[in-house]
């Protein structure tokens, strides 16, 4: 981490237990990520608790360059267990790790990119069968048949619609499936 971790107190008296606990959790955080630059903590002790004891929330801020900052803020007023800060601290550094996990997969470009579906207008039909062709705006023609059109709108699809769909290697070359009619003015 490129700078020191800073810590506030809310009402409660800073305690160097808690910033051990502090210390030990931001070095876990840094196995995994480099690219964390500073973490900020914040130590609020609830006083809406007398009988049962006060609750420990934990605050969190971790700057990660090239992405939105890692937040975790969340309130665990029914959690009895958030009485001792060691437990509420290792909670805000677990749903700040969880965080983190999926920041470093969307930086490495880990996350599934679904293909944008390719568009174009029916062609032609083959007659008396279930099934036609799609041009494309590069002049393939793409193969598709009844049941890959959405929504049953294969008898409502007339030559010159427009449609979207997502292109396939078929038995006979390329195939189209999911396809999606669409009118003039939702082209993408």
């Amino acid at each position: 981490m490129q700078t020191p971790t800073e810590i506030a107190f809310q009402h409660c008296e800073p305690s160097e237990t808690i910033r051990a606990e502090i210390d030990k959790q931001t070095q876990r955080l840094e196995k995994f990520s480099s690219r964390i630059t500073s973490c900020h903590v914040v130590v609020t002790k609830s006083a809406a608790r007398h009988k049962q004891g006060d609750l420990f929330k934990i605050d969190l801020r971790i700057a990660m360059p090239g992405h939105k900052d890692v937040i975790v803020d969340r309130s665990h007023e029914d959690a009895p267990e958030h009485e001792h800060a060691a437990v509420a601290i290792r909670d805000a550094f677990d749903a700040a790790i969880r965080q983190i996990e999926d920041v470093v997969r969307d930086l490495r470009e880990e996350v599934k990119q679904h293909p944008a579906p390719d568009h174009g207008r029916v062609a032609r039909f083959l007659a008396g069968e279930d099934c036609g062709f799609i041009e494309t705006p590069d002049g393939r023609e793409i193969y598709f048949h009844r049941n890959s059109v959405l929504d049953g709108d294969f008898d409502r699809l007339t030559v010159g619609s427009e449609v979207r769909f997502v292109e396939e290697p078929g038995e006979k070359g390329a195939q189209a499936s999911t396809v999606r009619m669409i009118g003039k003015h939702h082209l993408d």
